[in-house]
């Protein structure tokens, strides 16, 4: 699904513009960017919650060229699916 599918969906089910829907889900998606780049994380109950893990910094060997490369410490943002939504998949 793309986020034009999405928005259309969200239109439609809450009975609102596609403009207004395009707005809440362009709030949403901002908000939770936002909270993670904070360091801060996201939890929406029966559906999962959003983190940022610390990747450490190391190098690294590339298999082709036998080179080694350093990986500079970074954050990564992830995502743990809640029970509700494992159960909803898993049909």
């Amino acid at each position: 699904m793309t986020k034009r599918q999405l928005i259309d969906q969200v239109a439609r089910k809450a009975h609102l513009s596609k403009r207004a829907a395009s707005e809440a889900v362009d709030v949403f998606l901002d908000e939770v960017g936002r909270i993670l780049a904070k360091g801060e994380k996201v939890v929406l109950s029966g559906f999962g919650t959003f983190k940022v893990k610390r990747m450490v910094g190391k190098t690294v060997k590339i298999p082709n060229t036998e080179k080694f490369v350093t990986v500079k410490s970074h954050r990564l943002p992830r995502f743990t699916p809640g029970k509700a939504l494992k159960r909803k998949v898993a049909r």
